[in-house]
Order: C-alpha cells, then sequence, then structure tokens
C-alpha cells in the first residue's frame, strides 16, 4: 500500500474506504471491478490504483480495517472489563450492532470475506481471522474466574462455541 493514502483528508480515505466495504460486500472477490470502487469513492481508478497496487492489497486492508475497527468497538463498549463472561457476550453484541448502524456494508464485508473461497484471499484472511479471534478470547477471558464454571468445563472451547452461535444470531 501506498502511504500518500493516509495524507489524504480523513473524508477522502472514509469514501474510498466505504466504498470498498460496499463493492466487496455485493460480489465475491473476483467479480468485484476496481472501477466500480473507484466510482463510488468519486476517484479514478488509476488513482485507486496509485494508493493500493492491486485488488488483493485493498481487499486485505479493508479486512485488517474492518478488524481494527472491530477491536476498537469492543475495547470502547467495556467488553473485557466484566468478570462475567456472560456480560460480556452481552456488551460485544451491543458494540457489534452499534458498529452496524455507523459501518453498515463493513460487517457485510467481513461476512462475504470469512465465506470468500478465492484461493488469492482465503488463506490470509484465516490467518488473520485465527490471530484476532486469539486476541479477542484472550482479552475476554483473562478476567474470568474458572471457579464460575462446572467443574472441567473447557471454558476456551465454552467461548468459542458461544461466540460462533451469537455471531451467527447476529448475522
Amino acid at each position: 500500500m501506498n502511504e500518500k493514502f493516509y495524507s489524504l483528508p480523513m473524508e477522502k480515505q472514509q469514501k474510498i474506504i466505504n466504498a470498498g466495504f460496499r463493492v466487496f460486500s455485493q460480489n465475491s472477490y473476483r467479480k468485484s471491478p476496481m472501477n466500480e470502487i473507484a466510482d463510488c469513492a468519486g476517484i479514478s481508478k488509476s488513482l485507486l490504483f496509485h494508493y493500493f497496487h492491486n485488488k488483493r492489497e485493498l481487499y486485505l486492508f479493508l479486512w485488517d480495517k474492518a478488524c481494527k475497527i472491530t477491536m476498537e468497538y469492543l475495547t470502547e463498549y467495556g467488553c473485557y472489563e466484566p468478570t462475567d463472561l456472560f456480560e460480556m457476550m452481552e456488551r460485544g453484541m451491543r458494540a457489534k450492532i452499534r458498529m452496524m448502524t455507523k459501518y453498515r456494508s463493513m460487517t457485510a464485508f467481513v461476512l462475504k470475506a470469512f465465506y470468500e473461497k478465492d484461493p488469492e484471499v482465503n488463506s490470509a484472511i484465516h490467518d488473520s481471522y485465527q490471530k484476532y479471534f486469539e486476541i479477542k478470547a484472550q482479552n475476554a477471558l483473562a478476567g474470568v474466574d474458572p471457579n464460575d464454571f462446572v467443574e472441567g468445563v473447557d471454558i476456551k472451547l465454552m467461548y468459542r462455541e458461544m461466540y460462533l452461535a451469537s455471531e451467527g444470531y447476529l448475522w
């Protein structure tokens, strides 16, 4: 990625990011044209390629941006403060619902990207997902008291199952 992207005014950066979220959330990776993203952002296709050398680079940038925004919202909503796992998960859902109202296309993009089968981006997305999921799980489970659960319960596995169920419900 060309670092000049970050020298753009924040409003212009946001237009490009939102345009990418929108177009990639409506199509598969392969069928998302860069010229459509550029049109939605109000810039030329060549300028978009000036900031992002290729479609893969833009796609992975957007994925990482979505992950960072999610982590910011989870932190802002105090999702890792309580020691009660269920309260943490409720705060997490509230944070994500708030995110969905502000970044409508981002949440659809994340879901689409997670299930993207194109080998050009699939493994990078899943590697990144594992990294971010581990960070979230570590943060969430750090304050949890294992004595609050039935003896022998695999808390990490339980958290993962509850997380996936709540994500499915959210979508």
